[in-house]
């Protein structure tokens, strides 16, 4: 058997080509340990969750079982099925407590921001359903990284040290995640208490989390912060396989996740565009480009209305195996490094999702048990009714648009895989103020500007690149082979054989 094992930023336009399996993700080891669970004859879903329990180990920043997880599986028959595991508020969330909060919102990093996490029930859950291998066999990786250490990647080692503000507040999660001190890139960093809780998880199942020690020790961290998450709200915590929403486009049927996330805003935008007439859409024709623009601002807007607020980081993980099965997952903490309220002794930060909560009369406003608005939105796309493409766009508020500029480049320009997630981003701030990321053709930057869309002032917070996301995707092509592409402002590539 013939293997393909590089980067898919390597100097192709296409990508990576495979005739059997194939993995993108947003690290090389949690895609090599992902390519080996398919060779040992493991499903893409075992695939998906060993490349996750690593992805929360090497980048702590982003996501871990502090969590939440979405997911959208496309069968081999092309039946198309979405998980959503995000959490719910706490029970008893102190509704009298919004009155003395800045315009009754819950403040970016809280106590009252803590939401029940959702990743680990929802790996148990797609293990159950479409897992072949043994359970325990899915962490093996993950653990030895956290035990032993790894070697920091280049671009988790920029946001540790863009993020190490967050670490300071809470002396677990100083202690934790070296507060003052990030690991530059190259550096082994280790986590042995975060070894021990994924060990426990192996051995006993979710239960391990939801039940046990993680659970106690999180309502510990939030009450000393002045939250409201117990131990109680973990034991309550269920994930819900669901009926993804979709939209016709340009030969694709698009598919995404419905509300509580924010997928809705890509298929308004398609609608719109799709109604156009397909001159009117062209390929880097700078009126075309504003029209993609300005149908994702109206999208944005709808979902606001309907849905919530938009932000956050997360990662994700693209996987179809030789039957077929294909799943984009994924994970996130919200923002980098989530709340930044750590449980003791288990080695992972608690999320931040209730900062997605709208204000007081608002459809999104905070209620007990209530999920917030979500960010995380893992797409597919089928062509004749069978699996196309799984893909997705990490980065909060870059996800939906930065999907739309991706199908448009793919399903409408007909662009190469690796092109079309190379390509020069932009990305809508607020109504009126435009990201444009550096190699922008001049007379698309200038149509833009023109159209009276100003530069947002700085460079956002994270200074340059990754403002702009990081996709993953695996595609099929018309031939029957998997084309595999991974975001060159991440660390991560694609693996098939």
């Amino acid at each position: 058997m013939t293997t393909t094992a590089c980067a898919s930023r390597a100097n192709t336009t296409e990508g990576v080509r495979a005739p059997h399996c194939m993995v993108a993700t947003g690290h090389p080891l949690a895609a090599e340990a992902a390519l080996q669970v398919l060779r040992e004859g493991g499903s893409a879903i075992d695939a998906a969750l060993a490349a996750d329990a690593i992805l929360g180990v090497v980048e702590p920043m982003a996501t871990g079982i502090g969590g939440d997880m979405l997911a959208m599986i496309v069968e081999p028959d092309g039946h198309a099925v979405s998980y959503n595991g995000t959490g719910r508020a706490p029970a008893a969330f102190p509704m009298h407590a919004l009155a003395d909060l800045p315009g009754q919102r819950i403040p970016e990093r809280h106590a009252l921001s803590l939401t029940t996490p959702g990743a680990v029930r929802g790996w148990e859950d797609l293990h159950r359903r479409y897992g072949r291998l043994e359970w325990k066999r899915l962490f093996t990786p993950a653990i030895a990284l956290a035990r032993d250490g790894f070697a920091v990647a280049p671009v988790a080692a920029r946001e540790w040290a863009l993020f190490d503000r967050v670490l300071h507040h809470d002396p677990v999660c100083a202690a934790l995640y070296r507060a003052g001190r990030p690991p530059a890139a190259g550096e082994t960093f280790s986590n042995p208490e975060l070894a021990a809780t994924l060990s426990a998880i192996a051995a006993e199942g979710a239960d391990a989390y939801y039940l046990g020690q993680p659970a106690h020790a999180a309502e510990m961290a939030s009450r000393i912060a002045g939250g409201a998450l117990a131990a109680a709200d973990f034991a309550a915590h269920r994930g819900d396989f669901c009926t993804p929403v979709s939209t016709d486009f340009r030969g694709l049927t698009v598919l995404e996740c419905p509300p509580n996330t924010h997928g809705v805003a890509i298929l308004h935008a398609l609608d719109e565009l799709g109604g156009l007439d397909p001159a009117m859409l062209s390929e880097d024709d700078p009126a075309a480009v504003l029209r993609t623009v300005q149908a994702m601002g109206r999208a944005m807007r709808y979902a606001k209305e309907t849905v919530a607020d938009p932000a956050g980081n997360t990662v994700c993980t693209v996987v179809v195996d030789r039957d077929g099965l294909a799943v984009t997952l994924m994970t996130s903490i919200f923002k980098r490094f989530g709340s930044g309220i750590a449980v003791p002794g288990c080695g992972f930060v608690l999320q931040n999702r209730g900062f997605g909560f709208a204000g007081p009369g608002h459809i999104n406003s905070p209620a007990p048990a209530k999920r917030p608005y979500h960010t995380v939105v893992p797409g597919a796309a089928l062509r004749g009714g069978r699996f196309h493409a799984g893909f997705g766009v990490v980065g909060g508020l870059m996800q939906p648009q930065g999907q739309l500029q991706l199908l448009v480049r793919l399903a409408a320009w007909q662009q190469p895989l690796q092109a079309a997630l190379d390509a020069p981003r932009w990305r809508l701030e607020s109504d009126t103020t435009l990201a444009i990321e550096a190699g922008m053709p001049p007379a698309i930057v200038q149509a833009l500007r023109d159209a009276g869309y100003s530069d947002p002032a700085g460079l956002g917070e994270l200074g340059g690149r990754s403002d702009f996301g990081g996709a993953q995707i695996v595609m099929r092509s018309a031939g029957g082979d998997l084309l595999g592409a991974s975001d060159k402002r991440k660390d991560g590539i694609a693996l098939g054989e």
